[in-house]
Parts: C-alpha cells; sequence; structure tokens
C-alpha cells in the first residue's frame, strides 16, 4: 500500500449499517471521533507548549539565550504555518484518523530526542552551540508534525456534524489547546522544578504516545467508511451547489475570497497577543514579577482553564444567545482581552490579582479566538473546503505568531541590563508589552468594521 493508498478519504463501507441502528450507531461513532480528537489535540499541544515551560532554566544556566530561544520557538510558529496551509488543503482529501495519528506519533518522538539531547549535554558536555543548531532544526520538523492536529480535527466537525451544530462543537473543539496549555504548565512545569528541564521533554513525548493511542482507537474517518449515510443524509440537509462541485474547485473559490484574507490578517494578530502570553508569560512573571518557576507556571496555567470555558462559551453564545451574531461577541471579548492584558503587563498584584488578570485575559482572547480564527472563517466558505479555509487562515496565524516570538525575544533580550551572573540580569518587558498590546487592540477591530461587507461577498 502506497502512502497516497494509505492517507486517502476512507471508500464508504461495503457493508451497511441496519436501518433501525443508523441513528444510534452514528451517535456513537459521532461521540466518540469528537472527543477522540479533542483529547488528542489537547496532548498535541502538550508537545508544543513544552519549550515555553522550560526557557527561565535554559537561559540562568547559560545554555540558550533570549534571543537564540525565540528564533528556536520560531522555527516551530514558522514551519507550522506553512504545514498548516498545505496540510489544511490535503486534509480534505485524507483519511483524518491516520492523518492527525502521524502528526502526533511524530511530535511525541521530537520532544523525546530533545530531551535525550539535553542529558546528554549535561553529561557528555555537548557544545551549547550543538544544542542550539540541533534544537532549532528539531522544533521545526516539530512545526511540520503539529500541522497535522488541526485541520483533521476541524474536518471531523464538517464530515460528522450538522450546520446548526457545528458552532458549539467547534467551541468545544477549540477548548483543547487551553486544555493542553493546563497540562503543560501545571504538570510540565512540576516536573521541570522537580527532575530538570529535559524531563519536561520526556514527560511530553509520553503525552504525546497516548495521544496517538486515542485517535487511532476512538476516531473514524467519514460516516459512509462505517456503513452510514452522509452527515447532510443524516441531518436532511440542503445540498448546495457547492457540495456538488470537485473539492479542488471549491478550494479554488475560498482562496479568491477576500473575506478569507481579512480573517487571516485579524487572526494574525490574535495570534500574536495569544502567543506572547502562553511563550513569554512564565518567563516575565518569574524576571518581572520575581514569581518562580513553580508559581509563574501555575499562574498561566489556571489562564488555561479559563481559555477553556472563553471558547466553549464562544460557539454557544455565538449560536444560542446571539444567534449566530459573531459581531457582538467578537467586540466583548475583544475589549475585555485588551483590558486585561493591559492590567497584567502594567499593574503590580501578587499571586491571586496575576491569576486575575491573566484568566479574565484568557477568558477573553478564547471567546475572540474561537469566533475570529474559526467561526467567521467556516461561515463564508463552503463544508467541502473547511480544511482550505483554516489552511489560510492558519498560515498567516502562525507566520504572525513566529514573527512575534523571535521579536518579542529580541526586544526582552535588547532592553535587558546585563549583570556579572545572567541569573541576576535586570528585564525590561515595556517594548515587548507595547507591542502584545497593540495587537490585541487590532485583533478585534479588522473583523469588526469589515464583516457586513465579507457576508454580502459570501451571498
Amino acid at each position: 500500500m502506497g502512502l497516497y493508498s494509505f492517507y486517502r478519504i476512507s471508500k464508504p463501507s461495503g457493508t451497511k449499517v441496519p436501518e433501525k441502528d443508523v441513528r444510534s450507531v452514528y451517535r456513537r461513532l459521532r461521540r466518540n471521533t469528537f472527543w477522540g480528537a479533542t483529547i488528542a489535540y489537547s496532548l498535541y499541544y502538550v508537545c508544543r507548549l513544552s519549550l515555553s515551560v522550560v526557557k527561565q532554566p535554559l537561559i540562568d544556566s547559560e545554555l540558550l539565550t533570549a534571543g537564540q530561544l525565540g528564533i528556536i520557538g520560531s522555527a516551530l510558529l514558522f514551519v507550522y504555518a506553512v504545514g498548516k496551509f498545505m496540510n489544511g488543503f490535503i486534509a480534505d482529501y485524507c483519511n483524518i484518523r491516520r492523518f492527525m495519528a502521524t502528526g502526533l506519533a511524530v511530535s511525541a518522538v521530537i520532544n523525546l530526542v530533545m530531551g535525550v539531547l539535553g542529558f546528554l549535554h549535561g553529561d557528555m558536555g555537548v557544545a551549547s552551540i550543538a544544542v542550539f543548531i540541533s534544537f532549532a532544526i528539531l522544533w521545526g520538523i516539530n512545526g511540520w508534525a503539529q500541522s497535522m492536529g488541526s485541520p483533521p480535527g476541524i474536518i471531523n466537525l464538517s464530515r460528522w456534524f450538522p450546520l446548526n451544530k457545528r458552532g458549539t462543537y467547534y467551541g468545544i473543539f477549540s477548548a483543547s489547546p487551553y486544555l493542553g496549555e493546563f497540562l503543560s504548565f501545571i504538570v510540565i512545569g512540576a516536573i521541570v522544578g522537580t527532575f530538570g528541564w529535559q524531563s519536561g521533554f520526556v514527560f511530553s513525548s509520553m503525552a504525546g504516545v497516548a495521544g496517538t493511542l486515542i485517535i487511532l482507537f476512538f476516531v473514524s474517518d467519514t460516516p459512509e467508511s462505517k456503513g452510514l449515510p452522509s452527515v447532510q443524509t443524516l441531518s436532511s440537509e440542503d445540498m448546495k451547489k457547492e457540495d456538488m462541485m470537485k473539492t479542488a474547485d471549491v478550494q479554488k473559490i475560498v482562496l479568491r475570497h477576500p473575506g478569507i484574507w481579512i480573517i487571516s490578517a485579524s487572526s494574525a494578530f490574535v495570534y500574536i497577543t495569544k502567543y506572547a502570553v502562553a511563550g513569554w508569560g512564565v518567563l516575565f512573571l518569574q524576571k518581572e514579577k520575581l514569581f518562580s518557576i513553580e508559581s509563574a507556571s501555575q499562574i498561566i496555567a489556571f489562564s488555561a482553564i479559563f481559555g477553556v470555558l472563553g471558547t466553549v462559551l464562544a460557539g454557544w453564545l455565538s449560536d444560542t444567545v446571539f444567534k449566530s451574531d459573531r459581531i457582538k461577541p467578537a467586540i466583548l471579548s475583544g475589549l475585555l482581552s485588551f483590558v486585561s492584558l493591559a492590567l497584567f503587563l502594567f499593574s503590580g498584584g501578587g499571586y491571586v490579582l496575576n491569576i486575575v488578570y491573566v484568566s479574565v485575559f484568557s477568558l477573553a482572547i478564547g471567546v475572540l479566538y474561537c469566533i475570529v480564527a474559526g467561526l467567521m472563517a467556516v461561515d463564508i466558505v463552503p463544508r467541502k473546503a473547511t480544511g482550505a479555509a483554516l489552511g489560510i487562515v492558519g498560515i498567516s496565524s502562525y507566520m504572525a505568531a513566529g514573527i512575534q516570538d523571535i521579536a518579542s525575544g529580541y526586544l526582552i533580550e535588547g532592553n535587558m541590563q546585563q549583570a556579572a551572573d545572567v541569573a541576576d540580569a535586570v528585564y525590561n518587558f515595556t517594548p515587548a508589552a507595547v507591542f502584545w498590546l497593540s495587537a490585541a487592540l487590532i485583533s478585534f477591530l479588522l473583523p469588526v468594521l469589515n464583516w457586513k461587507k465579507m457576508m454580502k461577498q459570501s451571498n
């Protein structure tokens, strides 16, 4: 069996489910597929955020600088951006179970190798420059593996859920990154504090293996491959003309849609802000507010819990409370994220107050992330091109996140007062903070000012 045959979308099963069992089998397989993909995608994030937790030990040990860590982090994000664009288009044609499992398995291996390299550096004196180059290459490869997670995860919604339920379930699925962040910052933070930064990568690898097994045992490709009718038939949806077109032709329509590119630009600024806090928040709390690594990790982890709540609420609020109106929740969440981020960055406060700041920010950015980077894009494109739409949004989002990682790293390093012991250096986060806050403002103004125009172009 060649690669094409192995990964292509499953053919309809020759064996059909008896009519009396169709509904019960459909609900069971849909439930297993959705929760399997959602939990597994949260474990994708554990394999992605391991580097964020170990930045301070790496800097203080003088193994890597903040600038080098920015380059390593951006390697993942730049490759991820290209990968998400390409894999978004590819995944529309693929068996989502096999595709998603492959990416997480590779990511788990990358984390294990990085942990082993860390131990070799300590035991065998591997040069710091060799560690830097190796980490940059490996983290870039991890970026491609990570880009194989989101497209099949979102496509499972299009293949298994009717349109009137997609917003709610998209909100739940979009909470999975925050669950991954919580696990990363709480569990990996504790492991790193106890056993050293190398063990953080090893634990992340174990989480990736667990997620791969969940995908293989619970996720199904399409209803038709299990002997069921299509989701349109099951939900009595009317077939649109785009549903009858070839996938490639529908994807071309999406590429020419100006609304997708406006959403992409807005999502880019959402990701600058979101990844600034996720990627540099622990270091900011340690150096600017003098928290320990355990306390700093816990504060950022608490924010992840509220991010889960925000993304779950986003779909439900938009579908139920605001009757599929995407603008009102975008305005409310955008303003709230801007104010709470400003308080986090420019006011003091102890452990509890900083938890409040980042939790409110994470709640609000979770809503905005779900509305802008997901539902708005999905609303204006045909079902067959869901992966393509998210691929376009993804490449701009993660390119921006990668630029943020480099810019933030050098803004932090360039405004640091050196000391004889690097652990005693004085940090000035103000330039980076202004950069992050500006992105938060632009992120919700772009879609709010252009949404009516975009919807007219879709009709």
